[in-house]
């Protein structure tokens, strides 16, 4: 059996293409690598693939912080019910829109569409969420994200797809309209509600402006916004105790184990980046066929 050969086009094209991934994998490598190996000793630089002085001291001093688990709670908690309460209330609107027979079908697209073309900006919409009491809320974080109308149209566009027969088989069967979608529409839209759970989660999950902006309660900031503020706050003393090694003179502000501002930094960019790495692959082969459900059908 002959062994196929690689024209120079294609040949050029592996090659491009795992420089391309190595590019966007590279990142995520020297941040572990970094959260890895000792603070001190990260301050000499010249790490790339491997950690030169091994240890768990950052992530120690980073999961002490009870700041830190505090808004690892409002992120999960947030994240959780913001898939929920979205992926249910956009189902719910893409299956009555899939319907020619609804009346004002034309009316209600067009309706919901709008808000997604015009937007009066940053000022309007604090008050609005001021007026609504949501300013300084945990739900600030959730009310705003129940809607997405790409995300209905994506929806409405895979519920088209399924065949009419099976809900006619159903009426016939004595079925009504919330039974037949609990029992038949919803366990065959797996695909798109994986699809749809990433897109928020990942809204979600990386979130920080929200935070940032609409909440002064440091019990209720995500795990994102922290990490944004302890990002600003580190980066002066950062660039001071680097100044400092460079000299020779003494680091600045820096435990008996190693660990600086930067080393802490790095870890705790691992750790709010892992859980996405964790889930995202087990969803990936839905993102794929999600993406394209749009194309398809308008």
């Amino acid at each position: 059996m002959s062994k196929r050969r690689f024209s120079p086009f294609e040949a050029l094209n592996y090659v491009l293409l795992t420089l391309f991934g190595l590019s966007m994998i590279y990142p995520f490598i020297y941040i572990l690598v970094y959260s890895l190996n000792d603070g001190k000793d990260s301050m000499m630089g010249a790490l790339y693939f491997l950690p030169r002085k091994v240890t768990l001291e950052n992530y120690a001093q980073v999961f002490e912080n009870r700041e830190i688990w505090q808004a690892y709670k409002i992120t999960l908690a947030r994240t959780l019910l913001g898939i929920v309460l979205h992926v249910t209330l956009c189902t719910l609107m893409a299956y009555a829109l899939s319907k020619k027979t609804l009346p004002g079908r034309t009316f209600f697209t067009f309706y919901i569409f709008l808000p997604t073309i015009f937007s009066a900006g940053f000022i309007p919409y604090f008050i609005t969420l001021q007026k609504l009491h949501l300013i300084n809320s945990f739900w600030v974080y959730v009310i705003p994200l129940l809607f997405n109308f790409m995300h209905i149209v994506i929806i409405r566009t895979f519920l088209q797809g399924i065949p009419e027969e099976l809900e006619e088989s159903a009426r016939i069967d004595g079925y009504g309209d919330f039974q037949i979608f609990l029992r038949i529409v919803l366990p065959l839209s797996g695909p798109v509600l994986a699809t749809i759970s990433l897109f928020i989660g990942v809204t979600h999950w990386n979130d920080w402006f929200t935070g940032a902006y609409y909440v002064s309660n440091k019990e209720l900031l995500p795990v994102q916004t922290l990490l944004q503020q302890m990002l600003t706050e580190m980066e002066a003393l950062s660039s001071s105790m680097q100044r400092a090694s460079q000299q020779g003179g003494q680091t600045v502000n820096a435990n008996m184990a190693g660990a600086t501002p930067e080393s802490l930094r790095m870890a705790l960019l691992v750790i709010t980046v892992f859980p996405i790495l964790c889930v995202y692959p087990f969803l990936q082969r839905y993102f794929v066929k999600g993406v394209m459900l749009g194309s398809v059908k308008g």
